[in-house]
C-alpha cells in the first residue's frame, strides 16, 4: 500500500455543511490520500454537484450510503476504497460506522461518536471484533502546543497537578438562528439528531477530552449545571460542571454558545505544584508556562526546544502559523500511518498511534450522559461516572 494513496470515501459533508470541507482539506494535506467516492448527502443532486466539484468520478458518487459501502467493498482491492470518514449528524453515525467496519473499512468519524452511550459500546466492541481502527476528530488534542503540554507533564514538569480550567465559548447561538435555515444550527439543536446533549455534546466535549489528553488524568465524578438561555430551544445551550479527576486533580469545566460576541474561544490553564502551563485556541503556536520562582516562559511551537511529540505534529518553523486545519491533518496523518502500518503486518509508530479513537467515543457519551444526570438534577449532586 505505501506505493500508492490511501483511497477515502466520504458520507456527508456535501451543500452547506461546514465539517465536509474541513475533512477533506485536512486528509488532502500530506499528500497521502486522495478522495475517489462518496455520498455527499441525502439529496442526490446536491450529492453530485459535490462530489463533480470535487472531482469524483460521477459512477462513484452514491445515492446514499448503504449503496456506497456495499458497491466499493464489492470492488477489487486496487479500486475500492480503503477508509471512509463520516460527516453526518450524530444520530446516524452508528448505523453508517457499523456497516463500514462490518464491510471492512477503517473509520474517520466525528463527534460525539453515537447518538447514545448505548451505540458507542456497541461501536466499541466492533472495532474489537474487527480489529479495525477508528479515529474520533476531537481537533484541539492535535495541536503541536498541546501536545507539548501534554509532553511536560508527564515529564513531571508542574510536578503533582492540582487543579485545571477548562473554557470553550462560543457566542453563534445566542439568537434563536436554528429557525432561520441555511446554517448548520438546525440538527446541532435538534435532540431528535444530537442525542442528549445539545451544548454539552457539541463543545463540551471538546472542552472535557482535552482536559483529560493533556493531563493524563481520568474525570471520575462531577457536578453540573445544564442552561437553555434561548427561549424555546429545546437542548442545552450552555454548560458548567466541577470536575474530580484521578490522582486528586480538580477541574472547573465550562462550555457555551450563548456568549454573545465570542468565536471560537477555548482556554485551557493545569496548575500543578510547580507552575502553569496555559493554552488559547486562538493563539495556537504559543504556550504560556508560569512559575513561582522564576518569570513566566512564551514557548513558541516550530523551535527546536520543542518534544518529540510537538516537532512530529509540526508542519512549518517557528513564527509560521499553524492551525485548525493543520491540527485536523495531524488526526488524518497519524490515522493514516496506523492503518497502513496495520496493512503491511509493521508494528505501528508509536507517534501514529496519538490521534482519538473508539475508546475516547465511549468516554465522550459517558461525559454526556453524566453531564446530564447531574445538570438536571435540581438538588444538584455530585454524580459518579456513568459507565453503562
Amino acid at each position: 500500500m505505501k506505493e500508492r494513496k490511501l483511497r477515502m470515501g466520504m458520507i456527508g459533508g456535501g451543500g452547506n455543511a461546514m465539517i465536509g470541507p474541513i475533512h477533506l482539506r485536512a486528509a488532502l494535506m500530506e499528500n497521502d490520500i486522495e478522495l475517489v467516492c462518496g455520498c455527499f448527502s441525502r439529496n442526490y443532486q446536491t450529492s453530485l454537484t459535490t462530489g463533480q466539484a470535487w472531482h469524483v468520478p460521477e459512477e462513484r458518487i452514491y445515492r446514499d450510503y448503504k449503496e456506497m459501502l456495499e458497491k466499493e467493498a464489492a470492488l477489487p482491492k486496487g479500486e475500492r476504497m480503503d477508509f471512509v470518514a463520516i460527516v453526518t449528524p450524530n444520530k446516524v453515525h452508528y448505523e453508517q460506522a457499523a456497516l463500514a467496519l462490518d464491510l471492512g473499512f477503517d473509520v474517520v468519524l466525528d463527534k460525539p461518536m453515537t447518538f447514545s452511550l448505548e451505540e458507542a459500546l456497541k461501536l466499541q466492541e466492533k472495532v474489537k471484533k474487527t480489529g479495525l481502527t477508528l479515529a474520533l476528530t476531537h481537533t484541539y488534542s492535535a495541536y503541536p502546543a498541546v501536545k507539548e503540554m501534554k509532553t511536560r507533564i508527564a515529564e513531571g514538569q508542574l510536578g503533582q497537578l492540582r487543579r485545571v480550567y477548562v473554557e470553550y465559548t462560543q457566542g453563534w447561538l445566542s439568537k434563536r438562528i436554528e429557525l432561520e435555515g441555511g446554517n448548520n444550527a438546525g440538527w446541532r439543536t435538534d435532540p431528535s439528531q444530537t442525542g442528549k446533549g445539545g451544548c454539552v455534546g457539541d463543545i463540551g466535549t471538546h472542552a472535557w477530552h482535552l482536559s483529560e489528553y493533556i493531563t493524563g488524568e481520568k474525570v471520575t465524578e462531577l457536578c453540573a449545571e445544564l442552561n437553555t438561555f434561548v427561549e424555546g430551544r429545546p437542548v442545552d445551550d450552555d454548560a458548567a460542571a466541577f470536575l474530580h479527576y484521578t490522582n486528586g486533580l480538580r477541574g472547573v469545566l465550562h462550555a457555551t454558545q450563548i456568549a454573545t460576541g465570542e468565536e471560537n474561544r477555548i482556554v485551557i490553564r493545569i496548575y500543578g505544584e510547580k507552575g502553569c502551563f496555559e493554552w488559547h485556541q486562538m493563539e495556537p503556536n504559543t504556550m504560556i508556562a508560569r512559575w513561582g520562582d522564576r518569570p513566566a516562559e512564551i514557548i513558541r511551537t516550530g523551535n527546536g526546544y520543542m518534544g518529540e511529540l510537538a516537532k512530529w505534529n509540526t508542519r512549518t518553523p517557528g513564527g509560521h502559523p499553524e492551525g485548525y486545519i493543520e491540527a485536523f491533518a495531524n488526526i488524518y496523518r497519524n490515522f493514516a500511518g496506523t492503518i497502513r502500518a496495520k496493512a503491511a503486518g509493521e508494528t505501528t509508530r508509536p507517534e501514529y498511534l496519538d490521534f482519538p479513537n473508539v475508546y475516547d467515543g465511549v468516554r465522550g457519551l459517558q461525559f454526556i450522559e453524566t453531564m446530564v444526570a447531574s445538570g438536571y438534577d435540581k438538588e444538584k449532586k455530585w454524580v459518579k461516572w456513568i459507565e453503562e
